[in-house]
């Protein structure tokens, strides 16, 4: 597994040994940088990777110019190999590593004021616990105005919503055995209106 494209193009990304973990291929990666491109500036953006296993979502953001990721992954494994990936690709000041339950870290970074302009969500395949944290973002108020929501699930499993308030559906796409789901939040109103 390697990066794909940016300034860490190349680079040779670690993952955690066994089935628990199962990285975003290459072309499922590609695919969603695609349409993102399209969508959003990753230039200084705030990325949060949730169920982040190696890490190669929030690592390719970093490597296309994302100004910091913050990586939730409750699995010790995973947090080695997501550090050890980090100093591979020189940006271990970028991104903080949260080694916790979903729901605890969502409330912890909520309670913290923060937001973020791109959110991956890459729930484990037997436990998809996808819906219920695209719903905790939303209600948390986690994804910034205007900024995305990318969801990866089996393609078997249920379609997502259309809309989770405040982030409506903006496309669905399937890539081999992948869903993949973008939410995005609408912009805030200007202020006087």
């Amino acid at each position: 597994m390697r990066v794909i494209a940016g300034k860490a193009h190349g680079r040779r990304l670690a993952a955690p040994r066994g089935h628990a973990t199962r990285p975003t291929s290459a072309r499922a990666r590609e695919s969603i940088f695609s349409r993102l491109a399209v969508r959003i500036d990753l230039d200084g953006a705030r990325v949060l990777d949730v169920f982040a296993g190696s890490g190669s979502l929030g690592l390719e953001a970093l490597s296309r110019g994302a100004a910091h990721v913050t990586f939730v992954d409750s699995s010790r494994a995973a947090a080695a190999a997501i550090q050890k990936n980090l100093r591979n690709v020189d940006a271990a000041e970028k991104a903080r590593v949260m080694v916790v339950e979903v729901r605890r870290a969502l409330a912890e970074l909520s309670k913290s004021g923060e937001q973020f302009d791109l959110v991956f969500v890459d729930a484990p395949y037997k436990n998809d616990l996808s819906a219920d944290v695209v719903a905790a973002l939303a209600g948390r108020g986690l994804a910034a105005p205007g900024g995305y929501v990318v969801v990866e699930q089996s393609r078997r499993a249920p379609g997502p919503p259309d809309a989770v308030p405040p982030l409506t559906l903006a496309n669905v796409a399937t890539i081999s055995d992948h869903r993949i789901a973008f939410y995005r939040r609408a912009d805030a109103a200007p202020s006087g209106e």
